[in-house]
């Protein structure tokens, strides 16, 4: 597991130069995606998160707490791992994420792409 996983100060690790990962953090096009946006309280919003990963067998929870979930999201074909972290900011009412393979230079947009169908499902819900 990668030791650069959590928050520090409000902010999610950096993504790296490779076109791996997608960051709500990041001030780049190529790793930059907007945060999502909830309304009432950040609980719900937490819980509503962890709803839509726990209902998809990818997703496994390493880390749960009020304010960040850490989950690691196995493919299906060559079961590769990427990390997932959501970072609740109570301040902005914004669900800050990153998502980012273990392995290799691409990721053909993936992680991009299981973000957006996250904020789709996120957006149903709320």
């Amino acid at each position: 597991m990668p030791d650069n996983l959590g928050v520090e100060n409000g902010r999610l690790a950096p993504c790296p130069s490779s076109p791996n990962c997608v960051s709500t953090q990041a001030t780049d096009e190529e790793h930059g995606i907007a945060p999502i946006a909830y309304a009432g309280e950040t609980s719900a919003a937490h819980a509503t998160i962890l709803a839509i990963l726990q209902a998809d067998p990818q997703f496994t929870i390493i880390t749960n707490t009020p304010t960040y979930i850490h989950a690691e999201a196995r493919s299906s074909l060559w079961k590769f791992i990427d990390d997932v972290e959501f970072f609740f900011d109570e301040a902005d009412s914004l669900i800050h994420f990153r998502s980012a393979a273990r392995l290799g230079y691409g990721d053909a947009g993936v992680n991009r792409q299981r973000m957006e169908e996250i904020r789709r499902a996120f957006q149903a819900e709320s």
